[in-house]
């Protein structure tokens, strides 16, 4: 059939042929932000402590589309715009419409100081860990309160420090994976805590049942255009804030290690649903969260971060930089790859080697003479982390 048209007419049908993949491929903006939506960001934890209900806080104020702070964040997102976006720091709530349903309505679906509003027809939530309550001592101080550092994750409140995925493209709930209750015991080669004198931090009868993702883990298929992108979440634990047993550090630790493991496909792993084995071989994938580990500095044990960022399958190439992180902290070397005002890079969107092609990245850290700065001025403007974004082109898979 070719064969019977003229040349000019044969080379405009190969150049449309040629064409017509990159038009029609998906160029997305993936996203991470801590937005500090839980109720230690508007009260302390000893108010809370003394009072968990109070978590409803939060839903006070996304209902009323007024607080200074919500707004500072819906504008964040109005101006960077992304097409998929992790919330961490969002507090769970059973009922959306009094959570993220009421942040879309009433903060997103707004415009914010005259920005242009934005629309995610799309969520997921779930459960997590933190502030789910145990029968045990887990931080060892002779008092069992089922709250704090006593429940799988700390809070103190369910679904204190939750997470939520919004997205513009359809997500496939029905193949949502997530690993809210896997056990760290079922982790081989786990990172048990130990005392100083060699004893285990955690009793017998407490590893047995102790979770190991402090929020959770969530692989969520979303369905572009182009193909399905696997939304790979989590918020591992600080590794801070504990004693010589170095609990939280070992514990972050192996969340990170999750994530590689996850993406390698290893057998070990189990889902919620109790499937087996991690992410299909040649899936693409986008790790997105606040890992609370940097590769270079802080106080989180930096094998998993670092093995992460080298594995093959993942896309580290280009890291989110900022004037407005330099700027923070001009005496340190990392400064502008920081993501958050206390100093350290600990937010991470990081897409696979495969089925994606990484256009750019960033994060919203204006320079401190930015009519904008005072979205992130300082910790009550938005919140203490940055949202960071990529770009990705969606790709065939070989």
């Amino acid at each position: 059939m070719l064969n019977n048209l003229t040349p000019v007419k044969y080379l405009i049908v190969v150049l449309t042929l040629l064409l017509v993949p990159a038009v029609l491929a998906d160029t997305i903006r993936i996203a991470t932000f801590n937005v500090s939506m839980e109720a230690t960001n508007y009260m302390t934890y000893d108010e809370i402590a003394a009072n968990p209900e109070r978590g409803s806080i939060v839903q006070e104020y996304l209902a009323s589309g007024e607080h200074p702070q919500m707004k500072n964040v819906a504008e964040i997102i109005q101006r960077t715009r992304p097409d998929i976006l992790l919330l961490n720091e969002f507090d769970y709530v059973a009922n959306p419409e009094q959570g993220i349903l009421a942040f879309t309505k009433n903060y997103l679906d707004i415009a914010q100081n005259s920005q242009t509003a934005i629309n995610y027809p799309y969520y997921y939530i779930a459960p997590v860990n933190a502030g789910e309550p145990t029968s045990f001592d887990l931080d060892n101080n002779g008092k069992k309160t089922g709250k704090g550092e006593d429940a799988f994750g700390f809070g103190y409140y369910p679904g204190q420090y939750g997470m939520a995925i919004l997205s513009k493209y359809p997500i496939d709930l029905e193949n949502v994976r997530t690993m809210q209750r896997f056990l760290w015991k079922d982790m081989p080669g786990a990172l048990r805590p130990m005392n100083p004198d060699g004893s285990n931090w955690f009793t017998d009868e407490e590893w047995a049942v102790y979770r190991l993702s402090s929020k959770s883990h969530w692989d969520v298929p979303v369905q572009t255009k182009s193909g399905v992108i696997h939304i790979i979440a989590t918020h591992p634990t600080p590794p801070v804030f504990d004693g010589d047993a170095d609990s939280n550090g070992t514990r972050n630790h192996d969340e990170i290690r999750l994530l590689n493991d996850y993406i390698t496909n290893q057998s070990y792993i189990y889902d919620d649903k109790g499937s087996t084995g991690g992410l299909e071989t040649g899936s693409r994938f986008v790790i997105a969260g606040d890992f609370n580990s940097s590769p270079v500095e802080g106080d989180s044990i930096r094998d998993s971060i670092k093995k992460l960022l080298a594995e093959p399958l993942v896309n580290s190439s280009c890291t989110p930089a900022s004037e407005g992180g330099r700027q923070s902290k001009p005496e340190n070397q990392y400064a502008s790859t920081h993501t958050a005002n206390f100093g350290l890079r600990v937010d991470y969107v990081l897409p696979s080697s495969t089925g994606l092609k990484l256009n750019d990245c960033g994060m919203f850290w204006p320079p401190q003479d930015d009519p904008l700065y005072p979205l992130v001025g300082d910790r009550a403007s938005s919140s203490d982390h940055r949202l960071v974004w990529i770009d990705v082109t969606v790709q065939p898979i070989d």
